[in-house]
């Protein structure tokens, strides 16, 4: 293994490590969300508010940000100027937290209107006004976030990896205190709103240390007349366009399924399965994703297009090769892995139903995302941008489309079809653009894709014959036993098949391993 791919394997381990900490503490949250609520309309009314300050922390914030800012950060430094990379920074970092600030408090004005008009207008006034009330609440988060997710940018660039995996951590934990403590005291979902905020204030909090190690020069500028600080801004452009087009899908979907019968409990159970989608995507994808963006930055930089197909060609056939069969996995063992993680105390066996229903939907585009992580970083790397946004655009209004036509039919299910189709359109068409522009992605791709294709359909039998002959059991233990003979199959068949993604994954997690033990015992 080459010393780029040991470098990102190391980075790649300490996020998937951390991502997988936060991703149970996130699915541990969402189990204390459904013992404490359910499907009830109050957490309806907090998964709605909550799309506000989303909205703003990943149009304008580091979603937004980091894409824009790491290639012109990791330019500036690897041309040795550490001054003006610092410089550029504390531009950008005061002019997000002026921006941040203004949206925040406007939103904040327009709280009530925007939910009775545009996020939830088939909600009842009662659950209306509390919708408002939690989005101001929530809508200190997303200038906090801001602040932290440029940070996270900032120390990728230098590559650290450790403190930025630990800030949805806290995150998480400050989320689930709200619902354990907060909650059962007469605050309800107003403790949620709560624990929200606190848990942006840590995960800025927790990234603070590692600016100690750093050469970091803080000034208070806005940077206007920074050169770099407006090539950040001219690269952000589309990129906000884009990040808008996603989150008015998730707005599109949630104003449609409030206005089905019990819209509340359909928004809860959309919420519910796309957070269920996006387990195993965080674990694998988001990390490596996060974790090659400052490599991909560096290799164009030098100029170096060959290190950059051959990096991406490798980090989509390793993605394709898990996401694909998690894909399905996900889908056949849908309901064991709801009523294993969530049917309890509130939630009933009815809200399982409704959620499996959206769930089988969302599963089948697991790989579509997977790999639309990997493809987008190549795009911000080159310093395009918009690229990205024009077909991310295109997606946008296929899903509204696919939304409205699917959604008579197939109740909120719909939506969750439409979301999996506009995506794997999206993801296709981008990777053939990028296949184009760095003359090809090497043949391999397509065999190894024919491999991960054969070994899924074997773990795919087997998992559908263990469900016809295993006897009634409990939920949880029918998802356990699936997910473990489904994933040893998917194993088996992948040796059997001799592909070297087995391999690579393996080199990967001992070569990150064995560069991550010494930095933790140090």
């Amino acid at each position: 293994m080459s010393q780029r791919t040991g470098g990102i394997a190391r980075a790649a381990v300490i996020m998937m490590g951390a991502f997988v900490v936060s991703r149970v503490l996130g699915l541990a949250r969402e189990a204390v969300l459904a013992f404490q609520f359910g499907t009830n309309p109050d957490l309806g009314a907090y998964q709605a508010a909550f799309r506000i300050p989303d909205f703003l922390f990943n149009v304008i914030g580091a979603g937004a940000i980091g894409s824009a800012f790491i290639p012109v950060f990791v330019e500036a430094t690897a041309q040795g100027d550490e001054s003006d990379a610092w410089r550029l920074a504390s531009g950008i970092m005061n002019l997000l937290t002026l921006v941040l600030l203004v949206t925040a408090s406007a939103a904040a004005i327009a709280a009530p209107e925007l939910t009775r008009t545009l996020l939830a207008p088939g909600y009842t006034p009662e659950e209306q006004a509390l919708t408002a009330e939690l989005a101001r609440v929530m809508l200190l988060s997303p200038i906090l976030f801001g602040v932290s997710g440029l940070l996270t940018a900032i120390l990728n660039s230098h590559q650290q990896f450790f403190l930025p995996s630990l800030a949805p951590i806290v995150y998480n934990l400050a989320i689930i205190l709200g619902a354990l403590i907060l909650a059962p005291l007469g605050f309800g979902v107003r403790g949620l709103a709560a624990g929200a905020v606190v848990g942006a204030a840590l995960h800025l909090a927790v990234q603070l240390p590692g600016l100690r190690g750093l050469p970091s020069h803080y000034t208070w500028t806005l940077g206007l007349h920074n050169p770099r600080v407006r090539k950040v801004a001219i690269l952000l452009g589309p990129r906000v366009l884009g990040m808008a087009a996603v989150q008015l899908n998730f707005w599109m979907n949630t104003n449609l399924a409030s206005r089905l019968p019990d819209g509340a409990a359909r928004v809860t159970a959309l919420n519910y399965a796309w957070l269920l989608m996006l387990l195993p995507q965080g674990v694998f994808a988001l990390s490596i994703a996060n974790a090659v963006f400052p490599t991909f930055s560096a290799q164009v930089a030098r100029g170096d297009q060959d290190a950059l197909r051959e990096t991406l060609a490798t980090l989509l056939r390793l993605v394709l090769f898990v996401s694909i069969p998690a894909s399905i996995g996900l889908f056949l063992l849908r309901t064991p892995l709801i009523q294993l993680l969530f049917q309890r105390g509130q939630f009933s066996a009815a809200s399982t139903e409704i959620t499996a229903y959206a769930l089988q939907f969302y599963a089948l585009g697991l790989f579509a995302h997977s790999a639309l992580e990997i493809v987008t970083r190549a795009y911000y790397a080159l310093h395009d941008t918009l690229t990205p946004v024009i077909y991310g655009a295109v997606a946008m209004l296929a899903n509204i489309g696919l939304s409205l036509v699917f959604i008579g039919s197939l109740d909120h299910g719909g939506l969750a079809l439409a979301n999996t189709l506009a995506t794997t359109l999206e993801m296709a068409i981008l990777v053939a653009l990028l296949r184009r522009r760095l003359g090809g992605l090497g043949e391999e791709l397509w065999n190894s894709l024919a491999r991960t294709l054969s070994a899924t359909a074997v773990m795919a039998v087997v998992i559908l014959a263990l469900l016809l002959v295993l006897p009634p059991l409990p939920g949880a233990l029918v998802a356990l036993v699936g997910v473990s003979v489904g994933g040893l199959s998917f194993i088996l068949a992948a040796l059997l098949l001799r592909a070297p993604e087995m391999t690579t994954v393996q080199a990967i997690l001992r070569r990150g391993l064995g560069r991550l033990r010494p930095k933790l015992s140090a």
